[in-house]
């Protein structure tokens, strides 16, 4: 793991284990953590204010059924912006995040530009999406979209091994 100033964070085994607890239950009260870490409730405090301090833990959510909200269909817009500078993609950026069907933007490498992940209530709501929203951008000059049937997330993240 990094740090806010991008330097691998040192981690112990009591910080690994505060993560994974944490992210298994970001409600966990202190007291449960200490209990589950073997520590003193204010030694949990302290090392879980520490993390935050650092940058290793930026935030405490709540996840949500996107599906429940009626937005069931799930999509991956890949776009690809001509010509790729800043005076034409952070505007792009700035109106896809604006977008209430975006989750998730994605800046990558590859012959795309931007990944962005989509939640609409059907098929219909997504050809719309896709036709009145994107298309009539003229920086985007090629749009691909990829339908997602399953999400599954990696419950815990930990540090990488090498």
């Amino acid at each position: 793991m990094r740090d806010q100033s991008g330097h691998a964070a040192e981690l112990d085994s009591i910080d690994l284990a505060i993560l994974a607890e944490l992210q298994n239950d970001a409600r966990l009260p202190n007291k449960d953590l200490a209990e589950k870490l073997g520590v003193a409730p204010s030694t949990a405090l302290e090392r879980v204010r520490a993390l935050r301090r650092r940058g290793v833990i930026t935030a405490f959510r709540a996840d949500v059924d996107i599906a429940r909200l009626g937005r069931p269909l799930e999509a991956l817009l890949a776009l690809r912006v001509r010509p790729h500078t800043a005076q034409l993609a952070d505007p792009l950026r700035r109106f896809v995040l604006s977008l209430p069907e975006t989750i998730t933007l994605f800046n990558v490498a590859g012959p795309e530009d931007f990944l962005v992940h989509v939640a609409v209530a059907d098929a219909t709501s997504l050809h719309r999406l896709v036709l009145e929203k994107f298309l009539v951008r003229p920086e985007i000059v090629h749009l691909q979209t990829t339908l997602i049937f399953k999400t599954e997330k990696q419950a815990v993240q930990r540090p990488s091994e090498l």
